[in-house]
């Protein structure tokens, strides 16, 4: 059997032989020089047995392929490299070690059923094959680097779902390390639905609409309004689903709706509520904002700005108890909150809710353990609303999830409420302060997960905030103690630059019922 694969104009190649002694110990360094073996054919099991010539694709150099029946039975290390180390993001230096490239890429393609650990050993030699040929001796390539290699060889290797399922994997693992997201005992993230957002990606993917540029050319092309009608109606099925689930459970007598800020709650209740009516089901909202704690009672800082995101907030006792009255059928009489002078009037609205009717909780903090504990949980069905974008520029990051919803609560606060946008975002870190803490932990608590995100929206959004970013991002430069603020507005403003604004046109088109009307307005729903 012969072992080795040799370039032919090596002056060691000795096709159809078994490698020497000279061979095995030279190998490291015949690689390194380009005299000897080529790493390429690491890559190619020798399943072919005909002998000659053969050119791998974007490789410039033939190689002959021997009767080998496996390649792992060439040698221990087939791919050899000078890489020693590599930079992490927080600039330390660890050991190289391919291992972690392979597992990375098996993890990948495991999670959309793939099971060859070989062939993503073989990927992995691919990417340092191709890292080493790109780097100079002692030059020491970042995690980051590795990383979108990894990403361009699956792609390059035909291999695009697993591509696509990394990139997921990859954008998960920077969620752990920000803190965004925990881990279970077991090691595995308990607090994003990575189903979802694998399906999130390979729709984008498969509409052309997964990164910043793809989505320009929809709005250039004029053909947006298509990419309108599939992304609302892609929302639309979901809610079918949650529907269908809620009546699976049983004896449901309380449908949540919760997530953060600016997620999309309100036309999520609207239309889910819709659904459940047509399988014949009679809802009961109840409205919790009016269990606000009177606004002087919360915190407030040196700008004159209150934090009233977080669940105690509300007035939770006397939520609780009118919550388990009503599911018992009893009358109750809510308080109603006066937005204008921040104080809560008691017993204002009587209220009660028959046995046969549902109770439906549009909230913030729906799935904090402390809000609904009056209620038993095989009569809570929970439904949780995030912007599960999944779109990024060229090479770069995944859009931020809070970023979409930063921008819609600026829209709306100020079409809506009066409220300057750079108030908006001087406030976000109240927001996501208290997400971190009362809304993250509680993930799994949720029965199901509906993405709110719109492909289309970023074009949309543009347009809107495009008239007055650049001013917003000037005020809080002159600022500097606002670092969250700073922060997030040169973010943003980064982002929406890259962006192609929605066309008047075009924006005509956006169905009246569609979730993004909630925010940028024109909505023919009657909240």
């Amino acid at each position: 059997m012969t072992y080795l694969l040799f370039h032919p104009h090596a002056p060691y190649h000795a096709r159809g032989t078994e490698p020497s002694p000279e061979h095995r110990r030279r190998w490291p360094e015949m690689v390194d020089q380009g005299k000897g073996a080529c790493a390429w054919s690491a890559a190619w099991p020798g399943r072919c047995r005909e002998h000659g010539p053969f050119l791998p694709p974007g490789s410039q150099d033939p190689i002959i392929l021997a009767d080998v029946c496996t390649w792992r039975e060439v040698l221990p290390m087939v791919v050899t490299t000078h890489i020693e180390r590599i930079v992490k993001r927080n600039g330390d230096l660890v050991s190289f070690d391919q291992k972690r490239i392979a597992t990375a890429i098996y993890k990948a393609a495991a999670s959309i059923g793939g099971k060859d650990k070989e062939l993503a050993e073989r990927l992995s030699d691919l990417v340092v094959e191709q890292l080493t040929r790109s780097l100079p001796r002692g030059a020491t390539p970042t995690v980051e680097e590795i990383q979108d290699l990894v990403e361009r060889v699956l792609i390059q290797q035909g291999h695009a779902q697993t591509a696509k399922a990394y990139i997921v994997y990859r954008h998960r693992r920077g969620l752990v390390r920000k803190g965004e997201i925990g881990l279970q005992k077991g090691g595995s993230v308990e607090t994003v639905p990575w189903k979802l957002l694998w399906r999130t990606l390979a729709w984008n993917a498969d509409h052309n609409c997964d990164s910043i540029e793809g989505l320009n050319e929809w709005v250039r092309s004029g053909r947006l309004p298509e990419l309108m009608v599939e992304a609302d109606a892609q929302y639309e099925k979901q809610l079918v689903v949650a529907a269908e689930e809620a009546l699976q459970k049983g004896d449901v007598r309380v449908i949540i709706i919760a997530g953060p800020s600016s997620s999309g709650k309100t036309t999520t209740t609207y239309k889910l509520a819709q659904n459940l009516r047509k399988a014949g089901k009679e809802l009961v909202a109840v409205n919790v904002d009016n269990y606000f704690r009177d606004l002087e009672l919360h915190p407030k800082d040196c700008y004159g700005d209150y934090d009233y995101e977080t669940p105690e907030a509300l007035d939770l006792p006397l939520f609780n108890d009118h919550l388990e009255r009503l599911v018992r059928g009893e009358e109750v009489l809510m308080p109603r909150y006066d937005f204008h002078t921040g104080k809560q009037i008691l017993d204002q609205l009587p209220l009660k809710v028959e046995k046969h009717q549902i109770i439906l909780l549009d909230t913030l903090h729906g799935l904090f353990d402390g809000l609904t504990r009056s209620v038993p949980e095989p009569q809570k069905f929970k439904v949780y609303i995030e912007t599960f974008c999944q779109v990024r520029p060229r090479n770069g990051r995944f859009v931020r999830w809070t970023d979409i919803r930063l921008l819609r609560r600026m829209v709306r606060d100020s079409n809506f409420r009066n409220h300057k946008p750079s108030l908006t975002l001087g406030h976000w870190h109240y927001v996501r302060r208290s997400e971190l803490k009362h809304i993250i932990p509680y993930l799994h608590n949720a029965d199901l997960t509906v993405n709110g995100s719109l492909a289309y929206e970023l074009p949309v959004l543009k347009k809107q905030v495009e008239p007055y970013f650049a001013g917003l991002v000037e005020e809080y430069d002159r600022q500097p103690e606002r670092h969250d603020a700073i922060i997030r507005a040169h973010r943003v403003y980064d982002l929406i630059r890259l962006i192609e604004p929605i066309t008047p046109e075009d924006e005509a088109k956006i169905n009246g019922e569609s979730l993004i009307r909630e925010f940028i307005g024109g909505s023919t729903i009657q909240y």
